[in-house]
């Protein structure tokens, strides 16, 4: 047992990529080394921005010895009639470089053949290593590889020196073109020369003196504790996104953090536009005070120990300036004008050359929102429609600002400072940053009545408007997200409790197109039905992140429900249905009343004539089946579909006995109708929270 380092050194590697980089590179060791039957204790990958590297601990020194069985011919084939080998059986001895007389005897169910086990000796670890490192290296996921000089060697970036160790020895090879020795180069400022490794086990603490923290995972929690420590130094919060931490972690090898300030001025720009030119420009990190409220610092992460820290904070200080004043001066030229004039521009905007313009497009999500917030009204939810009218107008005006123009991720957040200021209504303001509300899958909701208005019809208006010029999503392309769309309606509609119908929406959604010159939309009909059909497929999409069965969305689809909080209430339903234990049963016999009744070649009647009932089992399952209808009707209209299938699970034992002493297909014409009529109310029965046939217990 022994220990083996790799290490791949670089020119800096593209930051966003190192951490990627570095898991791939161990993925790939590990299943490769675990593919040629090498054991070790551990495996430890290593990034920085100028190295990647493998540690491998009790890494065992050779492949283990195996035997190998080979088959030849049929013994009939291999000897004649006086038993002296054949041509086949010499052409195969020879093959494997022994006699004939060592061939041995194999006996299969299929018959004897001629045989030979021989052991194949284990190859060394240091012969297959450089192998496996060239194509760990090879199958990086790189977008695009780059040659250096004359070499013919592809790499992400340049590779400047190549190290590959047992314990203390090199192991000779060429890895991307690139001599392996037993020399490493530290921090590119504070050591910038070449060091030997006198073993594989002192790779971390070396680098660690030549102001090199090479673990990526030590390195960021450094960087974490030391931007906790500074911000707590003036009782504040720092925000840190966990993409640009690791973005971060891979700009420096000896991260020191140090906090900057800014002129306190600046706090009047939305903080959204401050909080995105720092992190995005500048790699800072801001810090906001416990309510949320950006501070006049930042922290930012040097890769120098200076001995004069104030020159760096100063000249970040100077850099950043420029650009919150940038921020500053597009927020202020906007308040020249009020949102409302925004909106002028927005008349020679294009949406989409077959849609119109966003002016256009805001007078249709303003009578959307208008007819959605109806609905709301009739459901007792306090909302005023003329608010919600105003809201539409108003939520693509930012769009035209200067300071959205700059920062295109804060449309609707720009809005939303700018609403207040022009001494809009409270409802109005919010509406229009939570309009783009939830963003992401997982993310939060709109929280007002009008936010949830115009969240939706925005949602709905280019849902029915690209699908009207035929631009639907075909496989992974999805240019418009209106996959993300069509689940951020249903969730909103689930979540905020909206027994709102989903026909009603899309054909006013639809008829939103049409004017008094006619209608942008060419095939009303097919727009519905297409669009119709998307919502529903992103049910499954939907449940099945929630860890629902597929049969069990199935089993609801199949019902077709056109409202998604009645979708997702039979969901539930169903799903506490299938926890019973008369639930499989049950669904097996919905399974083959399903089928019979399809089979009849009448039609069934809807009604059950008693007087036909001749055997006890089929009228002990009437009289069940009445009393279930009874009780069912008055929960149907409560929409408790959890107690309804509670209810009819205990139809279990009347349908066991009634396939179990019944003859459905009776020679008697009136009493088989009679009998299906029986089991059509039963089906139906089922059939009023979802299609239990399609469960799979």
């Amino acid at each position: 047992m022994s220990t083996i380092l790799f290490e791949l050194g670089c020119e800096e590697l593209p930051p966003k990529s190192l951490k990627p980089l570095r898991d791939a590179l161990q993925t790939s060791v590990t299943e490769q080394l675990t593919a040629a039957d090498i054991t070790f204790d551990s495996i430890k990958a290593f990034a920085a921005p100028r190295r990647l590297a493998i540690q491998i601990q009790g890494i065992s020194d050779k492949q283990p010895d195996r035997t190998e069985q080979k088959r030849g011919p049929a013994i009939k084939a291999a000897f004649d009639a006086e038993g002296n080998p054949t041509r086949a059986a010499t052409g195969f001895a020879k093959g494997l470089g022994i006699e004939a007389s060592e061939l041995t005897t194999i006996n299969t169910d299929k018959g004897n053949y001629v045989g030979f086990e021989q052991t194949i000796q284990g190859q060394a670890t240091t012969e297959l290593l450089p192998a496996i490192f060239q194509t760990a290296l090879d199958n990086l996921p790189i977008a695009k590889r780059m040659r250096s000089g004359a070499s013919r060697n592809e790499f992400v970036r340049p590779v400047q020196w190549a190290v590959l160790m047992q314990n203390d020895t090199v192991i000779d090879a060429s890895i991307q073109g690139h001599q392996t020795g037993t020399q490493t180069r530290g921090h590119r400022f504070h050591s910038p020369d070449y060091h030997n490794i006198a073993h594989a086990n002192d790779y971390e603490q070396l680098l660690d003196g030549l102001k090199v923290v090479v673990d990526f995972d030590k390195r960021q929690m450094l960087i974490k504790n030391q931007v906790k420590a500074l911000a707590d130094e003036v009782n504040s919060d720092a925000i840190v996104p966990q993409a640009l931490l690791d973005e971060v972690t891979a700009l420096v090898d000896f991260p020191i953090a140090l906090r900057a300030s800014f002129e306190a001025r600046f706090l009047q720009v939305p903080q959204e536009a401050l909080i995105s030119t720092m992190q995005a420009d500048q790699k800072y990190f801001c810090l906001t005070d416990k309510a949320g409220k950006l501070q006049p610092y930042f922290i930012f992460i040097t890769n120098i120990e200076s001995k004069d820290p104030n020159q760096i904070i100063e000249g970040n200080e100077k850099v950043v300036r420029p650009r919150l004043a940038d921020a500053e001066f597009f927020f202020l030229q906007d308040q020249k004008q009020p949102l409302f004039a925004l909106t002028e521009s927005l008349k020679n905007r294009v949406f989409q050359d077959k849609l119109g313009t966003i002016w256009e497009k805001s007078e249709r999500i303003a009578k959307l929102a208008a007819f959605i917030a109806t609905l709301m009204q009739q459901q007792g939810i306090d909302i005023s429609i003329d608010e919600a009218v105003r809201a539409g107008i108003l939520s693509k005006a930012d769009l035209a600002s200067s300071l959205v123009g700059e920062y295109p991720e804060l449309q609707g957040i720009a809005g939303t400072y700018y609403a207040h200021l022009n001494n809009e209504p409270e409802a109005v303001a919010a509406s229009l940053e939570e309009q783009y509300l939830p963003k992401f899958s997982g993310d939060v909701l709109p929280q007002t009545p009008i936010g949830i208005c115009l969240a939706l019809a925005d949602r709905l208006d280019t849902l029915v408007g690209i699908f009207a010029i035929d631009q639907a999503p075909t496989g992974s392309k999805d240019p418009f997200s209106l996959r993300r769309s069509a689940i951020g309606i249903l969730r909103i509609l689930i979540e905020k409790q909206l027994p709102i119908n989903l026909v009603a929406l899309v054909e006013q959604a639809i008829k939103g197109y049409s004017d008094a010159e006619g209608s942008k939309i060419e095939k009303m009909g097919d727009t519905f039905t297409q669009v119709m059909a998307f919502l529903n497929s992103r049910y499954r999409a939907m449940y099945t992140e929630q860890g629902v069965s597929v049969d069990t969305i199935q089993a609801v689809q199949a019902i077709n429900p056109h409202m998604p909080l009645d979708f997702d209430q039979r969901i539930r339903a169903v799903q506490a249905f299938s926890e019973l234990s008369q639930a499989s049963m049950l669904a097996d016999s919905n399974k083959r009343v399903a089928n019979i009744l399809a089979k009849s070649e009448v039609s069934v009647a809807d009604t059950v004539d008693e007087a036909l009932l001749s055997e006890t089992a089929e009228q002990n399952l009437y009289t069940n089946v009445k009393q279930a209808q009874t009780v069912v009707q008055p929960l149907l209209e409560q929409a408790d579909y959890t107690q309804v299938l509670q209810t009819l699970a205990s139809l279990d034992e009347p349908l066991t006995q009634f396939f179990d002493g019944v003859m459905v297909n009776s020679e008697d014409a009136a009493l088989k109708n009679n009998r299906l009529a029986l089991l059509k109310q039963v089906r139906a029965l089922f059939l009023t929270v979802a299609d239990i046939s399609e469960l799979q217990l």
